[in-house]
């Protein structure tokens, strides 16, 4: 690990109106994915992975059950004062909210003060990836910079949907321009038929980073975005670093999945990631013992498939299945289960991800589509093979057909 102290900030704050009805009850970051995680596991097991002791998880909008998650599942050892925090906005600068990414850390800017950091790592919390931060920090202190980017290789045709670095051509580890979003982006020298898109996730020293955050709030016209607007703020000043991902070594990857990134802020991009994972070579392993993504260790029994009353046997194919599920007689095909899932006879599972204590009943149906916890499909019922009367019943149906059922419904 580097030799200064490093302070570890995850933006957990966003409201995640992109993935309703998956957020209609919960902050995006605690939304479970995989299984039997959570999307916040991702980044803080790459902090802590990292090196990393302390951290502190920004919280605002919807954050009970990210609170809770956090506090039963994140243990630190308090004698090496050592810590996993949750701090919500505690509107120590007026009575208001977090109005910005930016304004998350300048309200919270006794945190700094308190613990007297030099670099601060600063990552947002619905990201799916594993990244070893500490060769970014060491690669940080190296450039001399005020802030470091990290970022990610990505189509050209791509550039439009990310902010985009443009690098600076006499020395390719600083940045030239941030681009949000450009129509007309430039390829790398490199790699003509990629950009660099950001990650999200920065590198700062202490005292740049509070100052920044400090003009930043004193400028009415800022809507006080990390990536929209202290970014470019570095930028024009010459003191902005590029670290590419592809310059990263996570212990246990593959060629396939060392560079894994991606931003799950949508249901259509929630669900691919999902597919990503079930694979005999995922593009995505969760299965890397030399860099674990850790979360709350259930106390339950382990998944069970047994056949049904009749003798029937079920198949499981390309799925994952979480403890504490039952499949009994049942076919689940190219699907994430979370726990404590219950899947009836002669039911069927295609494409799609369960989330906990789901209640398939026997003969059911469902085809892509996403249910929340605690659904209940009553015996013959179906979800994701009608769109139209997916939609007739209140149900999310996605452009590209993705059927979602919020938390605790009924479907009969």
């Amino acid at each position: 690990m580097a030799s200064k102290k490093i302070f570890g900030i995850v933006l957990a704050g966003g409201e995640g109106k992109r993935l309703m009805p998956l957020t209609a009850d919960r902050a995006k970051p605690a939304v479970p994915f995989g299984g039997g995680y959570r999307l916040i596991d991702f980044a803080l097991s790459n902090l802590i992975n990292s090196g990393l002791s302390q951290i502190v998880v920004l919280t605002q909008y919807k954050s009970h059950s990210l609170d809770r998650h956090v506090s039963q599942t994140w243990h630190m050892s308090g004698l090496l004062n050592s810590y996993i925090a949750s701090v919500p906005a505690q509107q120590r600068l007026g009575k208001r909210w977090f109005s910005g990414s930016a304004d998350a850390i300048l309200q919270s800017l006794n945190l700094l003060r308190d613990e007297k950091p030099d670099i601060v790592v600063v990552v947002g919390a619905d990201h799916v990836y594993r990244m070893d931060f500490d060769q970014m920090i060491e690669a940080h202190i190296a450039s001399g910079a005020g802030v470091t980017v990290a970022a990610i290789r990505q189509p050209i045709s791509l550039a439009d949907q990310f902010g985009i670095i443009e690098l600076d051509q006499e020395d390719p580890t600083r940045i030239k321009a941030f681009l949000e979003k450009p129509k007309d982006a430039v390829g790398l020298a490199d790699s003509p038929n990629e950009v660099l898109a950001s990650m999200g996730n920065y590198v700062f020293d202490a005292d740049v980073l509070m100052d920044a955050v400090i003009r930043d709030g004193e400028n009415v016209a800022s809507n006080h975005d990390m990536g929209g607007d202290i970014v470019p703020d570095f930028v024009s000043r010459g003191e902005a670093a590029v670290y590419d991902l592809n310059r990263n070594d996570v212990p246990g990857s593959t060629d396939r999945d060392k560079f894994y990134w991606r931003d799950v802020g949508t249901i259509e991009s929630f669900f691919d990631a999902h597919q990503d994972l079930i694979s005999a070579l995922p593009i995505f392993n969760l299965y890397n013992r030399e860099w674990p993504i850790y979360s709350q260790q259930l106390n339950s029994p382990p998944a069970k498939f047994v056949r049904d009353a009749k003798g029937n046997l079920g198949t499981t194919i390309d799925s994952i299945v979480s403890l504490g599920t039952l499949i009994s007689g049942a076919h689940l095909e190219r699907s994430v289960l979370g726990p404590w899932c219950t899947v009836g006879s002669g039911a069927t599972v295609v494409d799609s991800v369960i989330f906990e204590r789901v209640t398939i009943g026997p003969n059911a149906t469902v085809r892509r589509a996403i249910l929340d916890k605690e659904v209940v499909l009553a015996e013959g019922a179906s979800v994701g093979v009608d769109a139209d009367a997916d939609r007739a019943r209140g149900f999310t149906v996605t452009d590209t057909g993705i059927t979602v059922v919020g938390k605790g419904v009924y479907v009969s």
